[in-house]
């Protein structure tokens, strides 16, 4: 993510936003004031208030006052969510991950619909998903004046030592070139390198499966002793087998990164989530051998998601891997 926002000089691939509606400006403030307090929700959360700097590596240093400034945008009366929502595309939005904190909060008026309108830009290398969760959450017991049912927080450095200590960089290493030290050329579909750009251009489609369907792939995973997850690996990696022509493929797949994050990771407020390479040989083997061997690499692979994307790369044959790993 870091690599990308260096990478980019205007917009960030990694920025991402939610808006929220208000009935008064007065419960827009003091959803704010809730949600990053640099006194309390600071001293809650500490990641809250990290930025990137760089030391012999980037690493993230918590500043003890993140003040989070709510921002006003002078929109026109009549078109208020459409200039606040364009005004924070990270097509051209950028956020500087050298200060913290890395969320921002930008406010408009639409007096149109009656509404006081938020958006929260944010930097994807201080939340993940699970942690928006759980904001919201703890928002609503603030605002409910509940604080006494505020869980106890669970420190983010807790985590950080788990991922750096846990399992070394020797045994990462050996873990992935044994699964890429002959993968010499990426598994590209039609040849396609470059098609996501910086990202900005991307479009998305969603097709929700049928509840009966899911159903169905859940009790054949149960049926063969593995995870629905193992199934939909699988059948990603016979798309890219029929894209590429290959019986060999090598895809990134995204990593909770909390079951390996030591006691009380499930609670905990940061970003976990890490992207590591999967290797799935296909070749003449039978259905159920490819599930076997699937699940036994998605199971090895957790052992070490806290790894390095880098240092995977650096274990492959692929051209400029080792020269792109040491400045990446």
């Amino acid at each position: 993510m870091l690599f990308h926002h260096l990478l980019q000089t205007e917009g960030d691939a990694y920025i991402t936003s939610h808006a929220l509606g208000f009935d008064s400006r007065q419960r827009l403030e003091r959803f704010v004031r809730a949600k990053l307090q640099p006194s309390d929700r600071a001293a809650r959360h500490p990641a809250h208030g990290g930025a990137v700097g760089g030391l012999k590596e980037p690493v993230q240093v918590v500043q003890r006052h993140a003040e989070l400034e709510l921002q006003w945008l002078d929109a026109d009366a009549s078109d208020a969510p459409a200039q606040l929502k364009a005004h924070v595309d990270p097509a051209h939005y950028r956020i500087d991950v050298q200060r913290a904190p890395m969320i921002h909060a930008i406010a408009a008026h639409d007096p149109a619909q009656g509404r006081w309108l938020l958006q929260l830009p944010s930097h994807h290398m201080v939340l993940d998903h699970t942690t928006l969760d759980f904001l919201v959450q703890e928002i609503a017991l603030i605002q409910q004046d509940r604080q006494a049912e505020l869980p106890a927080p669970v420190p983010f450095r807790n985590y950080v030592a788990q991922a750096r200590l846990g399992v070394s960089q020797d045994e990462h290493e050996a873990f992935f070139r044994q699964m890429l030290a002959d993968v010499d050329e990426p598994t590209a579909p039609f040849n396609l390198l470059d098609v996501q750009g910086d990202g900005t251009r991307v479009e998305e489609a969603r097709l929700r499966l049928e509840p009966e369907l899911a159903q169905q792939i859940r009790r054949e995973a149960q049926r063969h002793g593995v995870s629905a997850a193992t199934l939909f690996h699988l059948a990603w990696a016979l798309v890219l087998g029929k894209a590429t022509g290959k019986d060999d493929v090598v895809f990134g797949t995204v990593l909770f990164g909390r079951m390996q994050g030591g006691e009380g990771a499930q609670r905990a407020l940061g970003l976990f989530i890490n992207t590591l390479p999967l290797r799935v040989r296909l070749g003449a083997k039978g259905v159920l051998a490819c599930v076997k061997e699937t699940h036994e690499a998605l199971t090895q692979l957790l052992h070490h998601e806290h790894a390095n994307l880098s240092l995977a790369q650096r274990c492959s044959a692929l051209p400029g891997a080792r020269r792109c790993s040491r400045h990446c």
